[in-house]
């Protein structure tokens, strides 16, 4: 019964910590010229993942008026992220024959790579625990 009471007592401020850190990301989309398709965020933490693993993200109905997406419950940190308008919805970015999107992209920080996408530097901000709204126009 001891070591129960000692287990719990150890645990108890762990879990107590995990759960005070979590925050949310909002992200405001402007420019989204079709309200065809769906619009894609995924959200990376690391340069190792960026625009191949996500961590996490979300799917919604685009909207020519904007959108505002809520990804919560994100350990504090540094992340960047990639927003997609899928308007024909086959579920991945499309391109021309030279490799250049058709569709309309935005990546955080309204970052820009030269001769493809920006780095996860670039594109990366901190997000604290009292969560952050981010704003992106797609182009």
């Amino acid at each position: 019964m001891k070591s129960s009471l000692k287990t719990i007592c150890l645990i108890a401020p762990l879990l107590a910590l995990n759960l005070a850190s979590a925050a949310d990301l909002t992200v405001q989309i402007d420019d989204v010229k079709s309200s065809e398709g769906q619009l894609t965020v995924g959200v990376y933490n690391s340069s190792d993942t960026f625009l191949k693993k996500p961590l996490t993200g979300i799917r919604t109905q685009a909207a020519t008026d904007g959108k505002t997406v809520v990804i919560k419950d994100l350990p504090p940190g540094e992340y960047a992220f990639v927003v997609m308008h899928d308007a024909n919805q086959n579920g991945k970015m499309d391109k021309n024959m030279l490799g250049i999107p058709t569709e309309d992209y935005a990546f955080s920080n309204n970052a820009m790579g030269t001769m493809g996408p920006p780095s996860f530097d670039a594109a990366k901000f901190q997000l604290p625990e009292t969560g952050v709204t981010v704003k992106v126009s797609l182009r």
